[in-house]
């Protein structure tokens, strides 16, 4: 899987200078925010992703990546709408690929 980055607006609050980016590849989900004197960048692993939550309003989105391993959770605002939804198809279908995916449940008949 190649590596995949998504740049949040620079119309949401906190945004304008230094837009928030999310990058995702095949072994890790990485935000990267930028300020006047330092640069903060966090990642959790694929692994370790245990949830992804993305609340829309009329255009732009706010993600919220929970993590299985007891950090924070990773936290963006700005979004568009179909990145959101793309960066948790793409967190998904990394974790299909581990094998990480919940097992169905066979019935018996």
């Amino acid at each position: 899987m190649a590596s995949e980055t998504f740049k949040a607006s620079r119309w949401t609050r906190g945004n304008f200078l230094f837009p928030t980016v999310i990058e995702i590849t095949d072994t890790a989900v990485v935000r990267r925010k930028r300020s006047w004197f330092r640069n903060d960048e966090m990642s959790i692993s694929i692994s370790k992703v245990a949830s992804v939550h993305i609340r829309t309003g009329l255009i732009w989105s706010d993600i919220l990546i929970e993590s299985s391993g007891g950090t924070d959770p990773l936290k963006s605002h700005g979004h568009k709408k179909p990145d959101a939804i793309r960066i948790r198809d793409l967190i998904q279908a990394a974790q299909k690929t581990l094998g990480l995916e919940p097992q169905e449940k066979i019935k018996v008949i």
